[in-house]
């Protein structure tokens, strides 16, 4: 998905500059970017992080760039900041964003008289050049921004920064959060607001959906106010959010405790020893444990010194090897043992399956499954979460077309969303005999959305009922 962090300092900005856009490794796997303004105009540098940490690859141009002012980010397909040059001045724009209607947008741009867009690997359009595109067609750079949040269908948070400031606009639903951390003669702006904690900053504000401010070393001023509908992702606290982050006043390790304790309480099996798959089952395994009484265990661990994240490589099959080759056994913990393992959610369902075999192999005896969320039955839309180009890449819409003869409609989708009912029940049993589970059974949406706690008509659940 990616993240970004940006600060404005009467001082040299790159030290904290460095280590916010560092704080954010979890949210991308592939580029890296930071971009300075100072006394010398503007300096800049992007590299490939798959097989190195931000930290390895950016040590060299840390020493070497200064500025007051400085924007990076995390990516996880294209590369940047990038520097335009336009009827707005020269500035730097790193987004995060997904964008649905990429080529309906690119050719308006095209019949309005844009010359060429430059073309990625694969043959895709950078999509920070795009919107850096789309600011462009407005005579203001306000409107501009404005513009290019309101046309995008998908979702689209920005920092813009030129010799005026840093501008932050986050997504007109508040689909990614933006933050702001204040302290003396600074100001930063994050995707992740635990990324300045470290560095000496405080939290000055939250972003609305749709606001827009500028921050300089002085203040941040609020250029746009918030629009009132938000539809934030609520995989966030699930999935994507680093443990120690919170998001609208949600801590994300609480909301997993939360979420486990409820799937405590709804649950009836007895195992030996409650665990999550490392690193973001950890939390929810911990709640359900000290809901049920039963013991939290770690019976293996994710090896982290020098292995890539699993989903890093681009085939997936390569994704499932680096996988299970990351999971060390500790068989003792394991052996003639009944276990009950919780994992943030089931995609594809080909590394639990290995996962549950790994275990079995290791002398488990039992191995009950509990995702954290409910059944993924939709494709994100608005959000990079998985780059499948079908949602039958979903274990749950392969099972469901399988039940259907093919049928599949909308409306019986519904069916399988609800846990009430009987399709619901078979889609699960299908995929716990596919899958080879003892038992199944997956979080409810009402559960997880009261572990969240915040009101339900501010949180996206369109992957798991297809409601916008």
């Amino acid at each position: 998905m990616g993240g970004f962090f940006g600060v404005a300092s009467k001082q040299d900005c790159v030290f904290d500059l460095f280590f916010g856009i560092d704080y954010h490794s979890h949210l991308g796997t592939r580029r890296g970017g930071m971009a300075v303004y100072g006394e010398n105009g503007f300096d800049r540098a992007i590299h490939n992080i798959e097989n190195s940490p931000f930290r390895t690859k950016f040590d060299k141009d840390m020493q070497e760039m200064t500025g007051n002012l400085g924007i990076g980010c995390i990516s996880d397909y294209e590369p940047q900041p990038l520097l335009v040059r336009s009827h707005h001045g020269t500035y730097a724009l790193t987004t995060v964003s997904k964008i649905n209607n990429m080529e309906e947008l690119t050719k308006q741009l095209f019949d309005n008289g844009h010359s060429h867009f430059l073309e990625m690997s694969g043959g895709d359009i950078n999509a920070t050049e795009l919107i850096a595109s789309l600011i462009n067609q407005k005579e203001n750079l306000i409107e501009g921004i404005q513009y290019a949040l309101e046309v995008v269908d998908g979702s689209v948070s920005l920092l813009l920064m030129n010799q005026a400031g840093i501008y932050a606009a986050r997504d007109k639903y508040g689909r990614t959060p933006i933050v702001v951390g204040k302290k003396d003669d600074a100001y930063c702006v994050s995707f992740e607001n635990f990324a300045y904690k470290n560095l000496g900053y405080t939290d000055y504000k939250e972003l609305g959906p749709g606001e827009i401010v500028v921050l300089t070393d002085k203040n941040c001023v609020t250029l746009v106010n918030p629009n009132k509908e938000m539809k934030i992702c609520t995989f966030l606290w699930v999935y994507y959010g680093y443990p120690s982050s919170a998001y609208e006043g949600t801590s994300v390790e609480n909301m997993r405790y939360e979420c486990g304790k409820r799937m405590a309480q709804r649950d009836n099996v007895k195992p030996d020893i409650v665990a999550g798959v490392p690193d973001s089952g950890i939390a929810h395994a911990v709640g359900y444990a000290n809901e049920s009484g039963i013991p939290f265990s770690r019976p293996f661990i994710k090896y982290t010194p020098t292995w890539a994240r699993s989903f890093m490589p681009t085939t997936q099959k390569q994704r499932n090897m680096i996988a299970k080759m990351k999971m060390i056994a500790i068989e003792e913990l394991i052996r003639d043992k009944s276990l009950l393992l919780i994992d943030d959610s089931i995609v594809r369902g080909t590394q639990l399956r290995e996962t549950t075999e790994f275990l079995y192999d290791s002398g488990a005896k039992e191995v009950h499954i509990r995702p954290a969320c409910p059944p993924l039955l939709y494709g994100c839309k608005y959000l990079n979460f998985s780059r499948s180009s079908s949602e039958m890449d979903l274990i749950t819409r392969r099972v469901i077309d399988r039940l259907e003869n093919g049928n599949v409609t909308d409306e019986i989708l519904q069916e399988y969303a609800d846990p009430e009912s009987t399709k619901y029940e078979q889609m699960v049993e299908e995929i716990r005999k596919e899958l080879n589970f003892t038992t199944l059974r997956f979080n409810r949406l009402d559960d997880m959305l009261d572990s969240v706690g915040i009101d339900k008509c501010k949180l996206c659940t369109y992957c798991w009922d297809g409601r916008e």
